[in-house]
């Protein structure tokens, strides 16, 4: 039942979150406004938002003009969904809402890296209060771990990128990731700093090696998404971590 729930939950935020993503960065509000087809502008009636449902009822199209629903709307949705299901069978409540919660905000923080290489300072920054918040709770690393991870975890990949700055004469390393990785910090403790990094680092070799299976061009002008790679490998990490003090260094 409780997976059941969390799939509920995780439907409903996922279409919120697919919302936020389509929305955002053309400077839309996802909360005013009706939701409306993205070709012929119609508004939606509530059975067109029934999440999942809808689509596949719609056979992933607008029922007025026919035109193909942007299927970032499904992908969100089930991605939302399965995380939703995995908190729920992996920690009790109300330990489980927080991972769910901190699960689905690392979506769209990826899901925006992905797509628009934009790590916006409204969703990262408030992940480090909300980190600490929950050690004050009670959940996961301690919270003086926690402080020294979100300042460490700032100060690591702002120290590198003036670094590369200095060397190269450009920017390797966007804005916005030296302060996802403090706000990842501020959960996981300084401890998993190195952990996350080197497992974003796997993880876009793998990438660099997908696109070149495909016959992309790589080279030292290809650009990945670290923060959606950062956010890949921490919530697995907080997971593991955060029903107990096993990992706690």
């Amino acid at each position: 039942m409780l997976g059941l729930v969390g799939a509920g939950l995780g439907l409903i935020a996922g279409s919120f979150v697919a919302t936020i993503i389509m929305r955002w960065p053309r400077g839309a509000s996802a909360l005013a406004g009706r939701s409306r087809c993205d070709s012929c502008a119609a508004a939606l009636a509530p059975r067109d938002l029934v999440p999942v449902l809808s689509f596949l009822v719609a056979r992933g199209r607008c029922r007025r003009c026919g035109a193909a629903i942007d299927g970032r709307h499904l992908a969100i949705e089930l991605a939302a969904a399965a995380m939703g299901v995995v908190a729920a069978l992996a920690h009790p409540l109300p330990l489980a809402l927080v991972t769910a919660l901190l699960g689905w905000w690392l979506l769209l923080v990826a899901a925006l890296d992905v797509e628009h290489q934009w790590l916006p300072d409204r969703l990262t920054l408030p992940l480090i209060p909300f980190g600490l918040a929950a050690a004050w709770a009670g959940f996961g690393p301690p919270l003086a771990d926690r402080l020294i991870g979100a300042a460490a975890g700032w100060a690591v990949l702002a120290a590198i990128g003036a670094l590369y700055r200095a060397a190269r004469g450009r920017d390797g390393l966007g804005g916005g990731d030296p302060k996802l990785l403090g706000a990842i910090g501020a959960w996981l403790g300084w401890a998993m700093l190195p952990l996350v990094l080197a497992g974003a680092g796997l993880a876009g070799l793998v990438a660099l090696l997908a696109m070149r299976a495909r016959g992309e061009r790589v080279d030292a002008a290809t650009r990945l998404p670290l923060g959606a790679l950062m956010a890949l490998v921490a919530w697995p990490l907080w997971i593991a971590i955060a029903a107990g003090p096993a990992f706690s260094l």
